[in-house]
C-alpha cells in the first residue's frame, strides 16, 4: 500500500487501539504510534520497524508477521493465541518519537500503570531505554529486569525495535525479547536460523 507524506501527516495526533486478546500474558509497550501505523491501523506498522521480525527470530511467532498493511485475521489471531498484547506509552501518532515532550511521557507512564493493573499481564516489556528513563523518572535505569514492578506485574526494558535505533540489531532485540517471553510464560518456538 502506498501512502504519501502528506497522507501519512493527515494521521498526526491519531491513536490505535491497544491491541488485547482474552489472555495476555506478556505486554508489550511501544513509545507511541507511528503515521504509517496509525494509517493502517497496525502497531509497528512502519516499514523499517523490526518489531515482529524480532517477534519471529525469537520464537515467540511461528511466522514473521507483516503489518506494514495492516494486520490479517491469522495474524492477530496468532498473536492472540500466544498472549501477545501491544500498548503505547503515549497514544498520539507522530512521525518520530522525539517529538514526543517529557510531559506526555510522565503522564503516559501514570495511565500506563492504571492500563497494566486491569489487563493484569505476567510480564510487561517496554521497548526503549531512553522513553523509560524519563517517563519514569529513573534515568540510570539499564536494559533488562527493572527491580520494580509496574501495576503489579514485573517490568522488563528492552531495546526499541525502531529502524532508527541502529545500534539494536535484530538478534539482541530477537534475544531481549525471548529473554521476556520466556519470564512470562510464552512457550518458545525454536529460533529460526
Amino acid at each position: 500500500m502506498v501512502i504519501t507524506r502528506a497522507e501519512l501527516e493527515s494521521f498526526r495526533g491519531q491513536t490505535l487501539p491497544d491491541l488485547l486478546g482474552a489472555d495476555v500474558r506478556l505486554l508489550f509497550v511501544g513509545i507511541n504510534p507511528g503515521l504509517r501505523a496509525a494509517a493502517v491501523k497496525a502497531p509497528f506498522g512502519g516499514g523499517s520497524n523490526r518489531f515482529y521480525p524480532a517477534l519471529y527470530r525469537a520464537g515467540i511467532t511461528r511466522e514473521q508477521i507483516s503489518a506494514s498493511n495492516g494486520f490479517r485475521p491469522e495474524d492477530l489471531a496468532e498473536l492472540h493465541a500466544r498472549g501477545i498484547g501491544i500498548t503505547s506509552l503515549v497514544a498520539r501518532a507522530s512521525a518520530r518519537a522525539d517529538e514526543l515532550t517529557n510531559a506526555e511521557l510522565i503522564e503516559g507512564a501514570a495511565l500506563l500503570a492504571e492500563r497494566v493493573r486491569m489487563i493484569a499481564p505476567c510480564a510487561v516489556a517496554m521497548l526503549g531505554i531512553t522513553a523509560y528513563r524519563t517517563a519514569f523518572g529513573r534515568p540510570k535505569a539499564l536494559i533488562g529486569v527493572q527491580p520494580e514492578t509496574l501495576g503489579g506485574a514485573p517490568l522488563w526494558v528492552v531495546p526499541n525495535p525502531s529502524g532508527l535505533n541502529a545500534h539494536a540489531p535484530l538478534p539482541v532485540l530477537a534475544a531481549a525479547y525471548r529473554e521476556v517471553a520466556v519470564a512470562a510464560g510464552i512457550a518458545v518456538y525454536e529460533v529460526p536460523v
